[in-house]
């Protein structure tokens, strides 16, 4: 059995105690800063392992937070986690994924093995089958630090990240009317779920701001997939008047809306116009390529991180914070009826 360096190891090394040792590896605001740097240095040199799992029995920290995404199959939540991870690192902590798969039961069941490993706080993202919040109000009785990221629920008063979806919504719509188009239909999401909500409303605001008429039968309730994007399609090109546009609540449905489109040999965009939402990674590399909006998933992740970092260490008091970035238009193909360069 090889032998593991300990504190009392580097202690002599040092001519200090194993005490100061222990408080300078923990960061201890009453060491200094120099002594804090000796001291990592020449545990490093020492090939010293801190135990994490005694320092937090001493500590009642893990160090662990754990993330609940709705889907690992969404790429949107890719590059989300690696700004949770990277500023989460950086910070001394780990991260224990776990993926909802759009249901309740399963987001419930991320909840509960969160708890039973004790992680210091939770991020999350709303699985879209979530009408009832009772599993969070019972973390937030518990005390434990929690921030929701991209799908957040506002009425439960707690930390949230998102974008601005009425304004990306907006966009997105406004673009479509400068491109020429003239009678646009929403594919929509969830409605209780706050993003889809907004950007419903950011359509149709675009529409009123832009005096044309919003007419009821174009807008399609779907549930944020391929299929429900084919089908409300389908459901468009059967009405006696069809649309010439469709803005879809995000990227899948757009992509369910094109591929239902060149089945029916509709020319797009000259004859359909379609944009998305979230800038999934497919989007730039179908035919045509996907008009969409970018919602900064590596700066929501960080800022949701960094959100979750400062309740967990009680840097100050807290007061609710609601962080809202900025979406960021991209024009592509599938929208560019009056031919200008991509963006």
């Amino acid at each position: 059995m090889s032998y593991k360096t300990t504190i009392i190891d580097i202690a002599p090394e040092l001519n200090t105690t194993p005490a100061t040792v222990s408080r300078a590896l923990s960061n201890h605001p009453g060491i200094s800063e120099k002594t804090k740097q000796t001291v990592q240095l020449t545990a490093s040199k020492l090939n010293y392992k801190r135990n994490r799992i005694a320092s937090s029995l001493r500590s009642g920290k893990t160090h662990v937070i754990g993330v609940i995404i709705p889907s690992a199959e969404i790429n949107f939540f890719g590059p989300v986690v690696h700004g949770i991870e990277s500023v989460a690192n950086s910070n001394g902590y780990n991260v224990l994924l776990f993926q909802s798969n759009e249901s309740r039961e399963f987001e419930e069941k991320g909840l509960e093995t969160f708890l039973t490993a004790r992680v210091d706080g939770i991020l999350v993202s709303l699985a879209k089958d979530t009408i009832d919040y009772s599993h969070f109000i019972e973390i937030k009785k518990r005390g434990i630090p929690l921030v929701f990221f991209d799908r957040t629920a506002d009425d439960l008063g707690m930390d949230s990240v998102g974008i601005d979806d009425y304004k990306g919504a907006f966009n997105a719509t406004e673009h479509l009317i400068q491109q020429g188009y003239t009678s646009i239909a929403h594919i929509s999401g969830p409605q209780h779920l706050k993003n889809f909500h907004d950007r419903i409303k950011g359509y149709m605001g675009a529409l009123q701001a832009n005096k044309m008429k919003m007419d009821p039968d174009l807008i399609y309730p779907g549930n944020i997939s391929i299929e429900s994007g084919k089908t409300g399609t389908d459901y468009f090109l059967s009405l006696s008047n069809p649309p010439d546009a469709i803005f879809a609540t995000e990227d899948f449905t757009a992509l369910g809306a094109i591929s239902k489109l060149k089945e029916r040999n509709i020319i797009i965009p000259h004859q359909m116009g379609i944009i998305g939402f979230a800038n999934e990674l497919f989007g730039e590399h179908i035919s045509p390529s996907l008009s969409t909006v970018d919602q900064q998933t590596i700066r929501m992740g960080k800022s949701a991180i960094n959100l979750l970092v400062d309740m967990m260490e009680k840097k100050e008091q807290h007061l609710r914070q609601k962080v809202v970035l900025d979406p960021l238009l991209i024009i592509r193909q599938s929208s560019l009826r009056i031919g200008q360069t991509e963006q």
